[in-house]
């Protein structure tokens, strides 16, 4: 069965629902499905830990909305795929948003009945099918470093491109270290 839309999740305040205990009878969560975000740091990692690169490109969001982890993956793909490409391997990207927030599902079945819809029960629990990353506004979603003004031009343009990936709108500043 496909995913649902984000647009069922993304907009809508939530209280956040995590709470996965190692003693089970203290969970409140019987499955947690696995996170889709692979990696949260690439690039030159002990060259930014170092102070290598001056030029910090940081992205924020503008507004408070769930972002779902496989919104993230395929941001976090995008980016490091096309800087790798263009940049080399001269630049550092990570993830700020860690996906904790477990996504809840009631089933619905439509079809063959043609006459008759299933409605289910009203206001039920569901079933945990993703997780999310529940963000504020104003919350830093991940920084790019690079070294070179050129290199900055080729993040920006990758970032506003990839944009559309995000259920937000961004704010972008750059940070330049002397």
């Amino acid at each position: 069965m496909a995913i649902r839309k984000a647009g069922s999740y993304s907009k809508f305040k939530t209280v956040p629902f995590t709470r996965k205990s190692k003693v089970k009878k203290k969970n409140f969560i019987k499955t947690v499905p696995n996170p889709k975000v692979v990696k949260f740091k690439m690039g030159d990692i002990s060259g930014f830990n170092q102070g290598k690169y001056p030029i910090v490109i940081e992205v924020f969001a503008t507004e408070s909305v769930q972002i779902r982890d496989n919104a993230i993956e395929a941001m976090r793909q995008y980016l490091h795929r096309f800087l790798t490409e263009q940049v080399g391997k001269d630049y550092y990207f990570e993830i700020k948003t860690a996906p904790h927030h477990i996504l809840r599902e009631n089933r619905m079945i439509t079809g063959a009945g043609a006459d008759r819809m299933q409605t289910g029960m009203a206001l039920s629990f569901g079933v945990s099918m993703s997780r999310a990353a529940i963000v504020k506004a104003g919350k830093m979603l991940f920084l790019v470093a690079v070294m070179t003004p050129k290199h900055e031009q080729i993040a920006r343009e990758l970032i506003y491109s990839s944009k559309t990936k995000l259920p937000c709108t961004i704010h972008v500043e750059t940070i330049r270290k002397k």
